[in-house]
């Protein structure tokens, strides 16, 4: 037969039993659009959390003490920022310092509640290095610096029940009132900035007895030059003990998360493959029903020339075109499930070749694979056999 007789014939037999060929492809389609929707979504995310760090920049290196060689905590030298900021291709250096302090909304919170909140001396430009700005208020500055005044981060906010600050606004801080004036914006890189509580280090040192040691630094450096300055950031920052300073690349615990995300997607692969499984299951019982039911039909057309060839192309092309028309559906329920996910969450919508070309091909090869025995069955069917339920 031409192609284009056999799609008419495959496409009859479907078409005079449509019920029947739409739940069996609705089976495919479930797969398909599980397929699709969990492989566009996985690359969507992805791209829009590797498109936000870009955003937030690569360059970001962050040092914090280790250990020293008897187990106990490191410190960083006080000078250790200005000696950083003296390596070439380094373009700017800010720090904290964590003090022993606790803040509180008032004097009358238990000492123990103290929601997780830290306390830190900070450097003036502290939000240009880690990408925040400010929601409210204003930041620290020369002269604030030096006084019982606080700028909070975006977490220690919300847990201290601040969502807008005023004139004259204070909060309890290491046994004393210090004035809020400013909230900072979530800080995507550097999470322990939207926890924190942030006073000049004049101020720390002159109110919370604080020793002037920063505990963590960090440093913006030119891209093309990040893994050189890496290499020699715990030198510079502590000559004599290099190993007790921790050096970190904020952005690359990111994309690890991204690839992460892989493990999960196995997991919902598998159960798309599991109702691709039930819906070639669903063809092969449609297809087996079928051959039973046009016993008439394979015999008259034996009986008027088509050869066991024919039948075997005629059916195996039916669970074809089955498989086919669930994994269009599928691809495009999946398509459609993955565009409006990312729509509300502001992601551009990717949906990989692999996720749509696969999912298609699984469903044809599936259909196929249904319709093979049912296919063979039908062929060799003797015609007076056929047509004895004529």
């Amino acid at each position: 037969m031409y192609p284009a007789d056999l799609a008419r014939v495959a496409s009859l037999g479907l078409r005079t039993r449509r019920m029947r060929a739409a739940l069996s492809a609705l089976g495919i389609a479930i797969g398909v659009a599980a397929m699709v929707a969990v492989l566009g979504l996985s690359a969507s995310s992805q791209a829009g959390l590797l498109a936000e760090i870009d955003k937030l920049g690569t360059n970001l290196l962050t040092i914090t003490p280790g250990q020293t060689m008897g187990g106990d905590n490191a410190k960083l030298p006080g000078d250790a920022p200005g000696m950083i900021a003296r390596i070439g291709p380094v373009e700017k250096v800010e720090h904290t310092g964590k003090t022993t302090a606790n803040a509180f909304r008032n004097p009358y919170i238990p000492a123990f509640n103290t929601n997780s909140l830290s306390v830190n001396a900070a450097s003036l430009d502290l939000p240009g290095a880690v990408r925040t700005s400010l929601a409210q208020g204003a930041y620290l500055n020369a002269a604030t610096a030096r006084q019982p005044v606080a700028v909070l981060g975006a977490d220690a906010a919300r847990r201290l029940g601040i969502a807008k600050i005023h004139q004259g606004m204070r909060i309890w801080v290491g046994g004393q009132w210090f004035y809020v004036a400013g909230i900072l914006n979530p800080a995507k890189l550097t999470p322990e900035i939207d926890s924190a509580v942030l006073v000049g280090y004049p101020a720390a040192e002159k109110y919370l007895r604080f020793d002037g040691h920063p505990t963590t630094i960090y440093v913006r450096a030119a891209t093309e030059h990040v893994p050189s300055v890496r290499k020699v950031l715990a030198a510079t920052t502590n000559p004599r003990n290099p190993g007790e300073v921790n050096v970190s690349q904020p952005s690359a615990a990111l994309v690890a998360r991204a690839a992460a995300q892989s493990a999960l997607n196995g997991l919902f692969l598998g159960l798309g493959a599991v109702a691709l499984l039930v819906g070639g299951i669903g063809v092969a019982n449609t297809m087996v029903i079928s051959v039973l039911e046009r016993r008439s039909e394979i015999g008259l057309r034996r009986s008027l020339g088509a050869t066991r060839a024919d039948i075997r192309l005629q059916f195996l092309s039916e669970a074809i075109l089955l498989g086919a028309l669930g994994g269009l559906a599928g691809v495009a329920l999946g398509a459609l499930a993955t565009t409006i996910y990312t729509h509300i969450n502001n992601w551009a919508t990717v949906i990989p070749p692999l996720a749509w070309a696969g999912g298609l091909g699984a469903a044809v090869a599936i259909g196929a694979t249904a319709g093979l025995l049912p296919a063979i069955r039908a062929a060799r069917m003797q015609p007076t056999e056929a047509l004895r339920t004529v």
